[in-house]
């Protein structure tokens, strides 16, 4: 049953957003992003709650939300953690024991709509507010960051060039927005009418057209070291994504695997952060 409304829902959606475009296009645009937006997984399960509730450090007043943040103290120089679309800090979890084995001071947080914070939806500005705050306040001189995650730092660099940040790690991010939408519009199957009133929307809001938020944009005067794995057999974000990157980022290197999937928790992953970090 889960099965069939899973692909029921989506098309419904699309049908509802094809009719209403012929009357009302802005408002169209502004539920069609909602949807896109809102978050269905993520939160905090039973076999993660023990490894997140020890260091479970303060919840941080961003904006409307409660972002709760986490810490593993060290000696040495303090990295932030971001994780990825409908994931939370315990994703970290294998990547933070090679890090404490090394003295670092380890900062994560659940972005709004994951693990313990609040909220229901999610996009990359609002993701930036927090890793901003995140940023200011605790000053890390590294960040590790996987799929959107990865998109959002260079995002939060592009608005924010002057930071304590001096290297910068993606691992499966994504590059292009539009990439998302062709997605989206195919799995709803809504017409063209309904993108272009979504493009517009998004000018409107946040001052980008689809083709216009681009990682590849972002990185085009980022003066940071960066360190980018992807798998060359991704299946959620396209290996293209972190070539185009590395192409336009000057002081990138690109890890090319395969057969290691997304999300990219093997220890050869982890032990070339470290020796990046380090």
């Amino acid at each position: 049953m889960k099965k069939i409304l899973a692909k029921i829902v989506p098309l419904a959606y699309g049908k509802l957003f094809n009719i209403q475009v012929l009357f009302n296009p802005r408002a169209t645009a502004i539920k069609a992003f909602d949807v896109f937006c809102t978050i269905r997984k993520g939160k905090v399960l039973p076999v993660q709650k023990a490894f997140l509730d020890a260091a479970k450090h303060e919840v941080e007043i961003v904006g409307e939300h409660q972002v709760q943040s986490y810490q593993w103290e060290g000696t040495g120089d303090t990295v932030l953690l971001m994780h990825g679309w409908e994931s939370n800090t315990y994703r970290w979890r294998n990547l933070i024991k090679k890090l404490k084995e090394n003295n670092f001071n380890i900062i994560a947080f659940d972005a709004p709509a994951h693990g313990y914070s609040s909220g229901k939806r999610l996009h990359v500005p609002l993701y930036s507010l927090s890793s901003r705050h995140m940023l200011d306040k605790y000053r890390p001189k590294y960040v590790v960051a996987h799929s959107v995650g990865g998109m959002t730092i260079l995002y939060d660099h592009f608005k924010n060039p002057e930071s304590t940040v001096e290297k910068i790690v993606t691992v499966g991010s994504p590059c292009e927005f539009s990439q998302f939408m062709d997605h989206y519009q195919k799995l709803l199957r809504f017409n063209n009418r309904v993108r272009a009133a979504m493009d517009k929307r998004l000018k409107e809001w946040l001052g980008f057209h689809f083709h216009e938020f681009s990682s590849a944009r972002f990185v085009a005067n980022n003066t940071k070291k960066g360190l980018l794995f992807h798998d060359e057999y991704d299946l959620q974000v396209p290996f293209s994504a972190s070539k185009r990157v590395h192409e336009h980022w000057k002081g990138s290197q690109l890890v090319a695997t395969k057969g290691l999937g997304h999300s990219m928790h093997q220890e050869a992953v982890n032990e070339q952060i470290i020796a990046f970090l380090a």
